[in-house]
């Protein structure tokens, strides 16, 4: 009996018989890991890449992009556009023709020319009061169609409406007591504004001013 033969053998011999024998198989555990750390760095990505997403939308590029669009929108738009509609600004309204009384006086060396104006105004419905030949002060000295003169209350009201019937007139105040104002027959004199153009005119400065609205804010 043999040192190696386990005791309670006695010495007997074994043989294997049949056809099958024992295989070695690899353990499973090992595959079973290494697709769980797969898995595992799958998730953390995903993790990551939301967590990014999350941090845009909130304070990040996504609203850098958003007033970044907001900018574009308004640098994009018309001066006039988003604006509400202007309202009309009361004002002080103009006197009529019938309530300002013109004097028409000539700087002119053709003759006649006081005269035929002033009936022309007077058709126009214009008070009309002295007509004749300009002061020495203005006489041959006004090179412009035509020179209005009268009170600083004036400049705001009758003068306006005076120059309404005379296109290319300048205008001047003085320190006048009177209300009347002058209409000072220039150089460059032909003939009144046409009165539908002049009727246009008055009609216009009669609309109250409109005020201009301020813009939204971008």
């Amino acid at each position: 009996m043999s040192m190696l033969t386990p005791p309670g053998m006695g010495g007997k011999k074994y043989r294997i018989t049949g056809d099958r024998y024992p295989r070695m198989r690899r353990p499973r555990h090992r595959r079973r890991i290494a697709l769980t750390l797969v898995a595992a760095v799958c998730v953390l990505g995903l993790a990551g890449w939301g967590t990014l997403q999350l941090i845009d939308v909130f304070g990040g590029t996504a609203g850098k992009a958003q007033a970044a669009e907001n900018k574009r929108k308004c640098g994009d738009r018309r001066p006039d556009e988003g604006r509400k509609p202007a309202r009309p600004a009361a004002g002080t309204p103009l006197p009529k023709p019938a309530a300002v009384t013109v004097n028409v006086f000539n700087a002119t060396p053709r003759g006649g020319l006081a005269k035929r104006t002033a009936d022309a105004l007077e058709k126009r419905g214009f008070r009309i009061g002295e007509v004749g030949n300009a002061p020495a002060a203005y006489d041959k000295k006004v090179t412009a169609s035509g020179l209005l003169l009268g009170p600083k209350a004036s400049a705001d009201g009758p003068l306006k409406v005076l120059g309404t019937q005379l296109t290319g007139a300048r205008q001047k105040t003085d320190d006048r007591k009177d209300t009347s104002v002058d209409l000072i027959i220039g150089d460059a004199f032909k003939d009144l504004t046409a009165a539908k153009d002049a009727e246009k005119s008055l009609a216009q400065l009669n609309r109250p001013a409109p005020t201009t609205p301020a813009p939204e804010k971008c």
